[in-house]
């Protein structure tokens, strides 16, 4: 992907459900190396927004570009995409019978060779290789698949959820081990076979997963199962997963919500210390104010899905509309 000074741009990206509309035309932009913060009150449309972005929405309209290219927009014609995988096969279908009568009939195996070259290379055009050159060969027809959430994993995407979401009757470790899956090579002949390239990726993730429980405070936690930990911890180990997935931007929902005072000035500094020590760049959703004012660069604030202010923390804190977003209009 073609790096730029953003990690994330967001243009014109609205989300509607029927005649609700959820997101109403928001501009956004994520700098490189930066903690932005995503507030408003609650219906605001934050955790929407973050959903679109992850992949896990398509937007009603507008687009969003991540490290460079767009990612994410409202998809046009899409339903010819079906039809290109039904008619693209069929045509080589039909090729391989005749070029294997042909074939039969001169006695020789070469054009059924070819023809069996030309099936396997439709099928990674018609859908099996779903990367940025099959989005390309999309456009080539005027179609848009909107990247999803594993697609966006793939391109650097990491997030955790606003109600944790762990595989509980697995060990902490594994959870961690589970976040890398993305990243690792081996298929199910090396784990069928217990190939060499299959223990060494076993043994380096387990090495990988042990140094992000270190680093977010879960270290001798590893053989637990992950619902016996403590809630504060079950959240530190849900970041340990987004992060084993080696992300370039790492989205965090409501990441403090639920914590003691304690708690929640020892996540604050480990989201600090994920921006200096790996260099992510993360966009939170949060609600504490302390926090939110305390690590952010920026602070975007919507309200009713519309962006209504946009700047460092002290802009934030005295803008009229945020805090009559807040707090409410003055008695007339």
């Amino acid at each position: 992907m073609t790096e730029t000074t953003e990690v994330l741009r967001a243009e014109k990206v609205t989300k509607r459900f029927g005649g609700l509309i959820a997101v109403n035309t928001i501009d956004f932009a994520i700098p490189r190396g930066s903690i932005v913060s995503l507030i408003g009150p609650n219906g605001a449309g934050k955790t929407t927004f973050f959903n679109v972005i992850a992949g896990i929405y398509d937007p009603t309209d507008g687009r969003i570009e991540f490290r460079g290219e767009t990612v994410i927009a409202h998809p046009r014609r899409a339903w010819l995409e079906p039809i290109l995988w039904l008619v693209m096969p069929g045509v080589v279908a039909m090729a391989t019978i005749l070029a294997s009568l042909a074939g039969l009939a001169q006695g020789t195996v070469i054009l059924g060779i070819f023809a069996t070259i030309l099936v396997l290379l439709a099928s990674l055009v018609t859908g099996v290789a779903r990367g940025p050159a099959y989005q390309r060969f999309l456009g080539r027809f005027g179609i848009f698949r909107s990247a999803r959430p594993n697609d966006m994993v793939v391109a650097g995407l990491g997030r955790t959820f606003q109600n944790i979401r762990l595989f509980q009757n697995m060990t902490v470790l594994e959870n961690v081990q589970v976040g890398m899956h993305s990243r690792l090579h081996a298929g199910w002949v090396d784990a069928l076979l217990s190939t060499p390239r299959n223990r060494a990726e076993e043994l380096s993730s387990r090495i990988r997963a042990e140094e992000l429980l270190a680093l977010v405070g879960l270290q001798g936690t590893g053989d637990g199962l992950a619902k016996n930990l403590p809630y504060g911890d079950q959240r530190r180990l849900e970041i340990a997963r987004a992060v084993a997935s080696n992300p370039v931007l790492l989205l965090l929902d409501e990441p403090t919500a639920g914590m003691n005072p304690n708690e929640t000035a020892g996540l604050t500094s480990l989201i600090s210390r994920l921006r200096r020590d790996l260099g992510l760049t993360i966009l939170l959703i949060e609600h504490d104010m302390k926090v939110v004012m305390g690590i952010s660069d920026r602070v975007t604030v919507l309200d009713h899905g519309e962006k209504i202010a946009e700047g460092t923390p002290d802009e934030i804190r005295r803008d009229p509309k945020v805090i009559e977003a807040y707090l409410g209009a003055p008695a007339a």
